[in-house]
């Protein structure tokens, strides 16, 4: 809930523009890390995001991280600077890991530089930039993609997809052995991510905001990663994310920002 109540107070008390003249990085840096350094990560955080999004309301932003020197990873967080909920996603292992993949469908409301902030467990911090233009259509107040109603009835759905080798930190990890690759867990979720920005197109009143607040994955009847989420994420998300290859069963618990609760669990074959 800490992080959550971060997330919200940096959208409340923002009063800068969507489309800032100033670059908001600054303040967020100082809001979220104070003067704690930030490291640039050259190699170690590989962001792939398009140069311009095909689908404001539906963009795929994806990370791979590996820190150097053989340190392991605590938390990931991926943030879109100049969307209203600057911090769209955290991702807090539950155990510290040696490197990570994630793949998250966003919204990008407008023209906006993102980065991606690793922390390590020795409490370095390791920083990416990147940049995504838009068609300008303002994603994060456009209307919704389903009837308001008709979502609620397959709210907190969930698919669990498991694929071999996923996309994680290096080419030489890709070349390894079986036995050191990940498997990459693709979870597609129904849910109808009001922002508190759109507007119902019969009544015209405002939406409430209601979205994906928390995502918590175990994997072998273990905590995995617990997945903060925010209005940036897509309606009807889907969240890839790179699972040891020894994986047998997952269970994912969805809560959203209304109190709502649901499960979805898998066993692999062959176990």
């Amino acid at each position: 809930m800490r992080i959550t109540a971060l997330i919200t107070s940096i959208l409340l008390s923002s009063t800068a523009p969507v489309f800032a003249a100033e670059p908001s990085w600054p303040d967020l840096r100082d809001a979220l890390y104070g003067e704690r350094e930030l490291i640039e990560a050259q190699n170690s955080i590989l962001i792939d995001a398009p140069y311009r999004t095909p689908d404001d309301a539906r963009t795929q932003v994806a990370a791979r991280i590996q820190p150097p020197g053989g340190r392991m990873l605590d938390s990931v967080t991926l943030i879109l600077d100049e969307n209203p909920m600057p911090v769209s996603a955290v991702f807090k292992f539950d155990q510290p890991l040696p490197r990570f993949f994630f793949d998250v469908t966003m919204r990008i409301n407008g023209p906006t530089p993102l980065h991606v902030i690793a922390e390590t467990t020795d409490g370095q911090l390791y920083v990416a930039e990147g940049y995504v233009k838009t068609s300008g259509q303002g994603a994060c107040s456009a209307p919704p993609g389903t009837d308001p109603k008709l979502a609620l009835e397959s709210l907190g759905e969930m698919l669990i997809g498991i694929q071999e080798g996923a996309r994680t930190a290096s080419l030489s990890d890709q070349l390894g052995t079986l036995a050191a690759r990940d498997k990459q867990l693709d979870l597609d979720i129904s849910h109808p991510s009001h922002s508190g920005m759109q507007m119902d197109q019969i009544s015209l009143l405002f939406i409430p905001m209601r979205y994906v607040e928390n995502v918590e994955v175990d994997l072998n009847g273990e905590g995995y990663v617990d997945v903060t989420g925010s209005i940036s994420l897509s309606e009807n998300p889907q969240i890839s994310l790179s699972v040891p290859n020894e994986t047998r069963s997952v269970d994912v618990t969805m809560t959203d920002t209304d109190g709502t609760v649901t499960h979805a669990s898998r066993a692999l074959s062959g176990f």
